[in-house]
């Protein structure tokens, strides 16, 4: 005979193990599609393809593509460009601008953004970082606020995929240490704002703790 203290205890680890179940449903499924997903990794790791992976079950996703277009006076950067579109589904639509924060206030629906890391390589030629160009640092940081904005207030389902370059030697010219340094700080202020980080290595996915630093 069941007695009332073991059917409380009965419901109550039901409960629990419903919320256990729904919470790795969520851990498994498919993070980011209410929300802002940035991921991070080196260059071949498989970033661009696992964020693709992310926004596939939704039916209309808008490209973001923030690189260089394709060159001919570029050949293996055209051949980049031209197996990301081949990868890509036929129904997906492209759009290639640098002002990502026009895009995410404009979006009515999922974005892609593929990558904050060749965005700023232009976005710090168009202030003038290269050439040191008189208040490039005030133009950039104007720049990259606007962004880090549209991206905290963003209203649709938003992957941004970035370069994780902060583990390898000092760059040895200015402009490296330059970009290096500023897509860092980028990195940082868009995972503060991102419902979930995820570090990509060697094609293995690593989900980062929600905690970060204060």
């Amino acid at each position: 005979m069941t007695t009332q203290p073991t059917r409380r205890l009965a419901a109550l680890v039901a409960t629990r193990l419903e919320a256990g179940i729904r919470a790795l449903r969520r851990y498994a499924g498919h993070p980011g599609d209410d929300g802002r997903v940035l991921i991070l990794g080196g260059v071949r790791s498989g970033k661009s393809r696992h964020a693709e992976r992310l926004c596939a079950r939704h039916a209309r996703v808008t490209y973001v593509a923030a690189g260089l277009p394709p060159s001919a006076d570029d050949p293996e950067w055209a051949a980049r460009v031209a197996a990301h579109r081949e990868r890509r589904p036929a129904h997906w639509h492209t759009v290639e601008t640098t002002d990502l924060a026009a895009a995410l206030r404009e979006a009515t629906g999922p974005l892609l953004i593929d990558c904050l890391g060749t965005w700023l390589s232009r976005v710090l030629d168009e202030v003038g970082a290269w050439d040191q160009a008189e208040g490039w640092q005030q133009r950039i940081d104007e720049r990259l606020t606007d962004f880090v904005e549209a991206w905290r207030t963003a209203r649709v389902p938003v992957v941004a995929v970035s370069n994780e370059v902060g583990m390898g030697i000092v760059p040895p010219t200015v402009s490296g240490r330059v970009f290096r340094d500023v897509l860092g700080s980028l990195n940082s202020q868009v995972a503060r704002h991102a419902d979930a980080v995820q570090l990509v290595v060697a094609g293995r996915i690593l989900r980062l703790q929600e905690r970060g630093l204060p």
